[in-house]
């Protein structure tokens, strides 16, 4: 006897995994200049506190270097507007937890406060997509602040010293730039060809075709946007340009790709030699001028993206609260650390949120383990203290990327050692509040994902669905015309591109909702298999081909 098939809108409730959540991944290939960074922004305020005698301040100061973990992916002209936001957005946050501090001694009102400048701090670092450590360090900052004892005389000093060294990581993140100017576009066009190389491996057929062809996408569409983003366009930046074409053409039509001269090209950008240079065909012209189109173009306002993440915002706020209530109704001194533990949680779906919290869980609980080894060599002067926090700082960037778990191992010393400045405290009084509040931020905050569905993403997916429709037919029709206007099949193409990006991104959030309905996954299916063969099609029509063209051993410096 056949079983029912399930209605449409039936809500389906999703299996939370647990394999594969530890396990580690390679480095990124730029794991040791985060935690070179933080390291050099770090530790000169830190020194200087120290030989005044005044580690009591080490936490304003910290307030600002850490902001020198941020935008190390982003060209040298983005990442000096998106660290400035930063620094910005980090005194603002510690602004407002300062004043609260100083105005009330109600550790109710203090949680309360700390819930909504996490939620506000996730909302505002998902909709800008700042990138990684994303809001986490801004809610350990401002809710470690809102315990801090504090006077309204004492902020406006306080405020500048995290400014002072706010200026000073901004200068740290911008360093680089004067040995290696056009290094993040390199990388980013690095990543795509050899995405797209793994892709056109695949030769378009068998089961890693769908894997390779969206991780490819995400990482031309990814190249494309920092290129976009890094000011002038300079010969080297052209260069990557036509680079990247290669790429584009390898998704659209991985048959008629060589996916050895991809990978040969990526080595060459990952180097510190010239950019390989590429002969360049008529139509392949013709594509890069739909660049300068594309930078005229209106870009999408960041606040419009506010409306999709209020019901993450709505977690946020409510898991962090109850977290913060249920680590005061435990008589622990530090609420904070639960409600931290909990913002550090929410992810784009419920799924992603249970993967980051047993990997939370693990690493703090592993970390509290090293922090108890680690104590009586950081009692043994401050000068020690202020050295194994910056071998902590270093080991959570370097081995982060690896898995969040790993990282995390390196960040709970770090944290306990910091609330240590201000006077040695009891290491095993320490150890069991912070697990305590590790495991009841964890919990109160999958209550709080589960409590609060996200109903809309199965809504999105429907927009991402139609977007595709109409980007395809638009693509079709200039296809179907003998002569389309110069540069009008190149927008069609990467409109296209785009929206088949959006939609299987939002497919992946959807699909790891809790109680969300049946996605038309059949209608999904149809949607990516027309689309992807509408773009080859622009491909062969436009004349854009890879393997005719040779790439010389001369190039443009970096």
């Amino acid at each position: 006897m056949s079983r029912p098939t399930p209605a449409p809108d039936a809500p389906r409730a999703r299996r939370l995994p647990l394999s594969g959540v530890l396990r580690l991944g390679r480095p990124s290939d730029i794991w040791f200049k985060p935690a070179l960074s933080v390291v050099v922004a770090v530790a000169p305020p830190n020194l200087i506190l120290l030989a005044l005698g005044r580690l009591d301040l080490a936490m304003y100061a910290m307030a600002g270097s850490l902001c020198a973990l941020y935008a190390h992916n982003r060209p040298y002209a983005a990442r000096a507007r998106a660290l400035a936001w930063v620094v910005l957005g980090m005194l603002g946050g510690l602004a407002t937890a300062l004043v609260a501090a100083s105005l009330t001694g109600s550790a109710v009102v203090l949680v309360t406060v700390g819930a909504v400048l996490a939620a506000v701090q996730k909302t505002l670092c998902d909709a800008t997509r700042v990138g990684p450590p994303g809001n986490v360090v801004l809610t350990f900052i401002s809710s470690a602040a809102l315990f801090a004892p504090q006077t309204l005389g004492q902020v406006p000093g306080h405020l500048t010293l995290a400014a002072g060294t706010g200026a000073w990581a901004w200068l740290v993140g911008m360093a680089p730039g004067l040995l290696r100017p056009h290094g993040p576009e390199r990388r980013a066009t690095a990543h795509a060809l050899d995405a797209a190389a793994a892709h056109a491996a695949t030769r378009g057929v068998g089961d890693g075709d769908a894997t390779t062809r969206a991780a490819a996408a995400a990482a031309v569409q990814a190249a494309w946007q920092s290129l976009l983003s890094a000011g002038g366009r300079t010969a080297t930046r052209r260069a990557l340009e036509r680079l990247l074409v290669r790429a584009e053409v390898a998704l659209a039509a991985p048959a008629d790709a060589d996916p050895r001269r991809l990978r040969a090209w990526a080595r060459h950008l990952r180097g510190t030699g010239p950019v390989p240079l590429v002969d360049e065909s008529p139509a392949e012209t013709a594509e890069l001028l739909g660049v300068d189109a594309e930078l005229a173009a209106p870009t999408r306002p960041w606040w419009t993206r506010l409306g999709p993440l209020a019901p993450l915002a709505l977690r946020t706020a409510l898991g962090c609260a109850l977290a913060g209530y249920a680590s005061l109704a435990l008589g622990v001194g530090r609420p904070y650390w639960a409600l931290v533990t909990a913002a550090s949680l929410y992810q784009a779906n419920l799924v992603l949120t249970w993967s980051r919290g047993v990997q939370r869980v693990v690493g703090n609980l592993v970390g509290v383990l090293l922090f108890a080894a680690v104590a009586p060599l950081a009692h043994l002067g401050p000068a020690a203290l202020v050295l194994c926090c910056l071998a902590f700082n270093f080991g959570a960037e370097a081995l982060m990327s690896r898995n969040y778990w790993l990282g995390s191992v390196c960040v709970t010393p770090m944290a306990l050692l910091i609330t240590e400045f201000a006077g040695y405290q009891q290491p095993g009084r320490l150890i069991v509040e912070r697990a305590v509040d590790t495991l009841v931020g964890a919990l109160v905050g999958l209550a709080a994902a589960v409590a609060v569905t996200n109903r809309r993403a199965g809504d999105r997916v429907g927009h991402a669905l139609t977007g595709v429709e109409r980007a395809r037919e638009h693509a079709a029709r200039l296809l179907a015309e003998p002569h389309p206007a110069p540069g009008a099949l190149e927008a069609a193409r990467r409109r296209l591109t785009a929206a088949l990006l959006e939609l299987r991104g939002t497919v992946e959030a959807a699909s790891g909702e809790w109680w969300q309905r049946a996605l038309p996954h059949e209608r999904v299916v149809h949607a990516e298999r027309s689309g992807h063969r509408t773009l080859a099609a622009t491909v062969r029509r436009q004349g854009l081909h890879l393997d005719r063209h040779t790439d010389t051993t001369e190039g443009v410096r970096p």
